[in-house]
């Protein structure tokens, strides 16, 4: 399994707006990405960061969703409440 770590920050008055945005833009339109097995999004509501953990059944559905997460992230963030601050790429080589 693969995931990617996209890191994100906006307001914190504006947090609620951003969170309505993950649930009915990001999440949506990540599970119709091939190879999609789940996801988590995480917020600090004091300083208004956060941070998702996307994962992917292998590195080669991460890869092939690169462009997509990338329109995928560039919807969410047209609003100018959040903005992406990083994105990265792992292997899970483990899970509890």
């Amino acid at each position: 399994m693969h995931a990617r770590v996209t890191h994100f920050k906006g307001e914190p008055a504006k947090l609620d707006e951003g969170v309505r945005n993950i649930k009915e833009i990001v999440i949506p339109g990540a599970k119709k990405l091939s190879g999609f097995k789940g996801g988590y999004w995480l917020v600090d509501r004091k300083t208004g960061k956060g941070f998702s953990v996307t994962l992917f059944e292998s590195e080669e559905a991460l890869r092939s969703s690169e462009e997509a997460a990338k329109q995928l992230r560039e919807k969410a963030t047209s609003t100018g409440v959040t903005q992406i601050t990083g994105v990265e790429q792992y292997e899970v080589v483990a899970q509890a």
